[in-house]
């Protein structure tokens, strides 16, 4: 290991994917995973394998088909979990398992209902079970932050000793300040026997916002992984948000006299994907990724900028991906400049997948003057990165008004052949929502509708993201883009009800 690196360890799959509302199926995984090595994490997190057999199978998939980086499965450390873990990451270049235990008296009292010397056998047998697979073994004290610091450090001790080559403090409840967490980190390595033998690494939580700022301070003392999510999101809060520690990383490197290996330009594209996929709308504030985390709207800052950019920005957008490209594309583009300008996006189609997004180009083009970079971002990512469509949006009739019952006419192509239904809604949404059911014939209850324009004018697109529910359990995320929202709105749901029908054709979750 390189003396001033910091690995970047990715839980997005894991401990993301448990933000409330959020499930994704196995491809949606695949997608953010091969993404997540384009961008050149170290770990991938690709789930909790005994979990559930579609988080098995997500991990054991992961696993099989990215290259270049280290996958972790996460397992306590029971054996049962461990075995498990290593039956789905053992096709990894890098195969890891990741187990854990709490040892806050909080958790060991009504969690667990285990004594001290319990927690450090079961924690000692865990990982040398673990070692018979890999020696890549990774070992979590769950809420960390509020356990007793002698016991915490007996813990890790005997961790490391039993073969354990990371070892892990999470912040699990967001509690500890910036402060006192880097005191925190320098009294373990400080007190820890034979902790030189292992990477220390660090997983924060975002309950008081202070994930980030945490991260940094261990980092600052001496930790060399830091654990988090693309777009920060995950349990409640959320995680330490990744974009957000790497690039501070990286600015601030006078400071830090650290980096990654992270390929920067990659983190808006990972951002927006992990945010397509989810259907977790990026804050316009954001750092690093907001929409408006390179605006100037102030005149004074304005003016700043346009005569020297630095005096206003820390950071060149380019460096993150984000290129705010001349409007090149119109009706009239053929499809050469329409394949290549995908291409210096970063989207590179052919064959099915080009003739299909040069469709939705062409229909976008004849309803739009002019198609900005950011709208051929909306196309591809809802025509490509997308399940196999069981149905089609063939066209939309839509009827309403202060006078007049709200009604949905509807075709849906389906094997070839067009059904039509119609149906009245106490809303235009609503209707087009129980048309679609009435044609598939399933009837869904939407959880949650919300719209962005992707760009300005009076011709800018809708971008529609909404889920929806059948059982009431498993929650479906879809997106749909065009010019009318309400086109939109059918897009959206039609993609939702797609990857249900296909999750449920397929086994897969």
């Amino acid at each position: 290991m390189s003396g001033d690196q910091v690995f970047i360890f990715d839980t997005t799959l894991r401990d993301g994917e448990q933000s409330p509302g959020v499930s994704l199926n196995v491809d949606e995984k695949l997608e953010i995973a091969k993404q997540l090595a384009r961008l050149g994490v170290d770990v991938i997190e690709a789930g909790f394998p005994v979990t559930s057999q579609g988080d098995f199978q997500a991990v054991q998939t992961i696993a099989r088909e990215v290259r270049g980086v280290a996958v972790a499965g996460l397992a306590r450390t029971n054996f049962a979990d461990i075995d498990r873990a290593w039956e789905a990451v053992q096709y990894a270049d890098q195969a890891r398992i990741h187990t854990f235990i709490a040892t806050s008296d909080i958790h060991m009292q009504h969690k667990l209902r285990m004594t001290r010397e319990q927690v450090i056998q079961a924690a000692v047998d865990g990982v040398k079970h673990a070692c018979k697979y890999t020696d890549d073994v990774e070992f979590s004290a769950e809420d960390a932050s509020r356990s007793d610091m002698g016991f915490l450090c007996q813990v890790l001790e005997a961790a490391i000793a039993a073969g354990a080559t990371t070892i892990n403090i999470p912040d699990t409840v967001g509690y500890a300040t910036p402060q006192e967490w880097g005191k925190f980190i320098r009294t373990i390595r400080q007190q820890v026997k034979g902790i030189e033998k292992a990477i220390v690494s660090v997983h924060c939580h975002d309950d008081l916002g202070l994930a980030v700022a945490n991260s940094l301070a261990a980092v600052a003392e001496g930790a060399r992984q830091v654990e988090g999510a693309v777009n920060g999101i995950g349990e409640r809060a959320g995680n330490a948000s990744l974009e957000e520690v790497i690039m501070s990383l990286r600015t601030r490197r006078d400071f830090y006299h650290l980096g990654t290996r992270v390929n920067t330009k990659e983190i808006y594209r990972t951002s927006k994907l992990v945010s397509n996929m989810t259907g977790m709308a990026v804050q316009p504030n954001k750092a690093i990724v907001g929409k408006n985390a390179f605006a100037h709207e102030s005149g004074i800052h304005q003016d700043g900028v346009l005569k020297e950019r630095t005096t206003y920005e820390i950071m060149n957008p380019v460096m993150v991906g984000i290129t705010y490209g001349n409007i090149v594309l119109g009706k009239h583009s053929g499809r050469h400049a329409f394949k290549d300008r995908l291409a210096q996006l970063g989207y590179v189609l052919d064959g099915e997948d080009l003739n299909k997004a040069f469709t939705r180009f062409k229909d976008m083009a004849d309803k739009k003057k002019e198609i900005t970079d950011h709208d051929l971002e909306a196309i591809i990512e809802e025509e490509i990165l997308s399940v196999p469509a069981t149905y089609e949006l063939t066209y939309l009739h839509i009827s309403s008004g202060s006078t007049v019952v709200p009604t949905a006419t509807i075709g849906l192509r389906h094997c070839d052949e067009v059904i039509e239904e119609a149906s009245c809604g106490n809303g235009p949404v609503d209707a087009i929502c129980k048309t679609v059911d009435k044609i598939t014939g399933i009837s869904c209850r939407l959880v949650s509708w919300g719209i962005n324009a992707v760009t300005s004018g009076k011709d800018a697109i809708g971008d529609v993201n909404l889920k929806i529910t059948a059982d009431g359990k498993r929650i479906y995320s879809g997106r749909g883009v065009s010019t009318d929202i309400l086109e939109a709105s059918a897009r959206g749901y039609v993609s939702a009800v797609n990857k249900m029908i296909y999750e449920k054709n397929n086994g897969r979750r």
